[in-house]
């Protein structure tokens, strides 16, 4: 199994790396330098050297004088190696030395374009000029003249001097990376600030939020990231726990109901009438919890994106004239006016579309005021919107945002005798909405209330 390491180590690694290239490249780019200088420093003290000797053989008489004069010039010269021919045979040198195969035959009357030469004899290191020189010696043959230099102080000092470079880097890239685990190490403590606050984050406790204005510019954005998140976390588990003490709520009282009923019918005899009451109402209980159910599947499916069954192109008018034929027992007896306005083509599913209609309608009935009119306008643009608006109470500002959650009413005595709903019409509508890629909205002034629904246009929904 690959070892995992931490972010700070992975840093402080790769900032100690970095600097023992730059301290290893910066050593190695100083030897070359050193180098190059000591080799222009010799072939400049080689040339001399040659210039000294040409001038020496223009001014002797014969060979015995130009040894001697030789020996005057160059005994005090420690490391200093020179070796002059005439005709093949030596007239001069300083001390024995080997020249290196091919060199002997290789000098020329020109100076700078001879190539200095370097090898090693006898554990020593040498570099070495050659040059034929003119003179009148003996026939006018020319003097073959070699200067060879002992490199042995050059190569000790380098020696030294790499030796304290290395010693140099390996302590800088030690100290670089004690520097580097300490940068990382600083740098890196707003994530473990992020982190202590995540770790603090409980069912119980969701209002840990990152610490934005604390940390670096680059760990800004995250640190926003992830307190959107919170905020969003923090809203769903309120809704949820909402959701979830609203369900047991609207559970409990049929079940109690069922539960009741059923004792007390058991308490004694009966007679057959009587158990036929009792279970026509329990009926009635058992199929409102069935709709519950029903409706909480449904809307379950829409948490996974709730897909349209068919499509097909509606005319709005007609769904809506069929459902004033149902609801119209029901206005009349309340004394409201039933009156529809407009027409328009969606595109969708029928009986979903009807459905959110309904819901609609039923809810317009159910809190209209008697003698007063419900309408249903539809309109026709850039897409198709659906209004259905009824006078009756006003709902207060703050409420209407939560109109479409589950199992949430004006109401909060949770009596309606008027109705065995359950709170779930509006968020049933606003997921059929969603499915057809429109929406719904809801104004309430002046005592009227009105919820529009908003369909795309029905080309672009039958091309999805």
């Amino acid at each position: 199994m690959t070892q995992r390491f931490s972010l700070t180590t992975r840093l402080t690694l790769f900032y100690t790396l970095a600097s023992a290239t730059v301290l290893l490249g910066l050593g190695w780019v100083t030897s070359l330098a050193m180098n190059q200088h000591f080799e222009d420093l010799d072939r400049s003290l080689l040339e001399d050297k040659i210039h000294l000797i040409q001038e020496v053989a223009t001014k002797a008489n014969s060979p015995q004088d130009l040894q001697n004069r030789l020996n005057e010039v160059l005994h005090s010269h420690e490391g200093l190696i020179v070796h002059v021919q005439i005709s093949g045979k030596t007239l001069y040198e300083t001390a024995k030395f080997e020249l290196p195969n091919g060199y002997a035959g290789a000098v020329g009357t020109d100076l700078k374009s001879q190539k200095m030469q370097s090898w090693q004899s006898a554990g020593h290191q040498y570099r070495a000029l050659g040059m034929l020189i003119n003179s009148e010696l003996q026939n006018d043959e020319p003097l073959a003249v070699w200067v060879a230099l002992d490199t042995k102080l050059h190569d000790h000092f380098q020696t030294h001097f790499q030796t304290t470079l290395m010693l140099y880097v390996t302590l800088a890239t030690l100290f670089s990376g004690v520097l580097g685990w300490m940068a990382a190490n600083r740098g890196l403590a707003p994530l473990r600030i992020m982190r202590t606050r995540a770790q603090a984050v409980t069912s119980n406790k969701l209002e840990e939020r990152m610490p934005v204005e604390a940390v670096p510019v680059e760990m800004a954005d995250l640190a926003g990231t992830l307190n959107d998140m919170l905020d969003r976390l923090q809203e769903d588990f309120r809704r949820l726990s909402e959701f979830s003490s609203d369900l047991a709520h609207e559970l409990r009282t049929p079940i109690s109901n069922l539960l009741t009923e059923t004792q007390v019918t058991l308490s004694a005899k009966r007679s057959n009438e009587d158990y036929q009451d009792v279970l026509a109402s329990n009926s009635e209980e058992l199929q409102r919890l069935a709709r519950m159910v029903s409706d909480m599947l449904f809307l379950a499916k829409t948490e996974h994106g709730l897909a349209l069954p068919s499509r097909e192109s509606i005319a709005v008018e007609v769904e809506a004239r069929a459902l004033f034929d149902f609801y119209e027992a029901l206005a009349s007896d309340k004394d409201i006016l039933l009156e529809l306005v407009g027409s328009g083509t969606v595109g969708g599913d029928r009986l979903m579309l009807r459905r959110a209609l309904s819901n609609l309608l039923s809810n317009a009935l159910r809190h209209a005021s008697p003698g007063t009119v419900v309408s249903i306008e539809i309109q026709s643009g850039e897409g198709v919107e659906v209004t259905v608006s009824n006078h009756g109470p006003s709902i207060s500002p703050e409420m209407l945002p939560r109109l479409f959650d589950r199992f949430f009413r004006v109401d909060k005595s949770r009596t309606h005798p008027e109705s065995d709903g359950a709170g779930l019409g509006l968020a049933i509508t606003r997921a059929i909405m969603a499915a057809h890629g429109g929406g719904i909205s809801v104004t309430s002034t002046s005592g009227v209330t009105r919820f529009t629904l908003r369909f795309p246009k029905s080309e672009s929904l039958v091309q999805e």
